[in-house]
């Protein structure tokens, strides 16, 4: 393999996919990649390269690539076959092992995506109440569904509580369903729940908005206001499901939702996610309800993929051992720490936002609370950060978040900090 035949690539792909991505990620023409395989903390390019990967698939290979665990286990079931669109054992004994492990998990419905899981567990929630109106902070992503495109990424904050819609093809009308509020403003959000709550079905919540940190009281405060009055509180664990904590942010944060999504980790590097919440709440997706009282179309192809389900019970396995989160939450500050310290040395003013093994570098010296601190800090230079960063080794999303495995070691993050080191330098 060559540059030669990276560079071939890459113009094939401008003309076979759509802006020659895959989504929305996207790199500048002199940085764009294509990847060949990948090995534990390592990605490589099909000109022979190799990458610290800090991007993990967008999370979901908390093990790293390849996982001797998780290769077996998906080698295992696929001789057996690869899909039969109905009950099979590892998704039995996956939604087993979830409702072991999430607070609020007393019975699970199998998705493909977050993007799914997150649409269904609202459209849940409303066929529950009986009521249309759902509550979200600005600048939280909730997957490429209506409710993750409102207000998900505004160019400019405010207007509550009328979200702003991130993407087109999305019916004026719609809109009218949605509220919007700032994330750790438990003032604003109450408020609007109590004027708004006998309308109100959800209320749907990052409980780490990207990588902004709740303030305390402000997850319990929205747990007591929708409890009182009848309303769903569904929290969106897809990123931080099983990477904060064994029982995820609603046991590292202490408040227990009604519903909570969960992907990412819980799918081994595979198509696989799911809605979680009590048999009260979830028995409206029972397809025994339908023409009988409340019931909620979750269905599809490839839910509960055995596949899928393998390689997840395969990863839990490992993040059961012990150490495993110690050693998340250990890398994750050591990130936090040296790379502010990097930045405090060069005079820069730079915060590391995140917890545990989910950060960001963000470019600024006031305290992130909220999408409106986000907009304000220098995300100009953030990107800058990552294209330098993208020069040096580490594969990174300019300007977005950084993904830390259970597979980085000292030696990992040590070169990680160097590469922050002289990124810096050129910005």
């Amino acid at each position: 393999m060559s540059v030669e035949h990276m560079r071939d690539l890459l113009s094939r792909a401008n003309r076979a996919l759509v802006g020659g991505s895959l989504g929305m990620f996207q790199l500048p023409d002199d940085l764009a990649l294509v990847f060949s395989h990948g090995a534990g903390s390592r990605v490589f390019d099909v000109a022979g390269r190799a990458y610290i990967d800090c991007v993990l698939g967008s999370g979901p290979l908390i093990l790293g690539h390849a996982h001797p665990a998780v290769v077996a286990a998906i080698q295992k079931q696929v001789a057996l076959g690869s899909t039969f669109y109905t009950l099979n054992e590892p998704a039995i004994l996956l939604a087993e092992k979830l409702i072991e492990a999430i607070p609020c998990a007393e019975t699970v419905r199998f998705v493909a995506t977050g993007s799914e899981a997150d649409h269904y567990a609202v459209r849940i929630a409303r066929a529950f109440t009986g009521r249309d109106k759902v509550l979200k902070f600005e600048g939280g992503w909730h997957g490429g569904n209506d409710v993750g495109q409102m207000s998900a990424s505004p160019a400019q904050p405010g207007g509550y509580p009328t979200p702003q819609p991130d993407s087109d093809g999305i019916p004026e009308r719609i809109t009218a369903d949605y509220l919007v509020a700032p994330f750790n403003d438990l003032e604003i959000a109450a408020g609007l729940i109590e004027r708004h709550r006998s309308d109100l079905a959800a209320v749907i919540v990052e409980p780490l908005q990207r990588t902004i940190r709740p303030r305390p009281g402000f997850l319990e405060g929205l747990r007591e206001v929708t409890q009182r009055h009848g309303i769903v509180l569904i929290f969106d664990e897809i990123v931080t499901g099983f990477r904060l904590a064994w029982g995820g942010a609603q046991e590292r944060y202490g408040v227990v939702p009604d519903l909570a999504t969960f992907g990412k980790t819980i799918s081994g590097g595979t198509p696989l996610a799911a809605v979680c919440g009590p048999r009260e709440i979830m028995e409206v997706t029972n397809p025994r309800q339908k023409g009988k009282g409340p019931y909620t179309f979750v269905s599809g192809t490839f839910n509960g993929n055995p596949v899928g389900a393998s390689a997840g019970l395969a990863t839990l396995a490992e993040l059961r051992k012990p150490g495993v989160y110690a050693r998340l939450h250990a890398i994750g500050d050591r990130f936090k720490e040296e790379v502010e310290g990097i930045a405090r040395r060069r005079g820069l003013p730079v915060r590391v936002e995140g917890d545990g093994p989910v950060r960001q570098v963000m470019f600024t010296d006031r305290e992130v609370l909220s999408w409106k601190d986000v907009v304000a800090s220098d995300n100009q230079r953030a990107r800058q950060l990552g294209y330098e960063l993208l020069k040096r080794g580490l594969f990174v999303t300019p300007g977005g978040k950084t993904y830390l495995s259970a597979v980085h070691s000292d030696e990992d993050m040590g070169l990680i900090c160097e590469a922050h080191e002289e990124a810096f330098k050129a910005v």
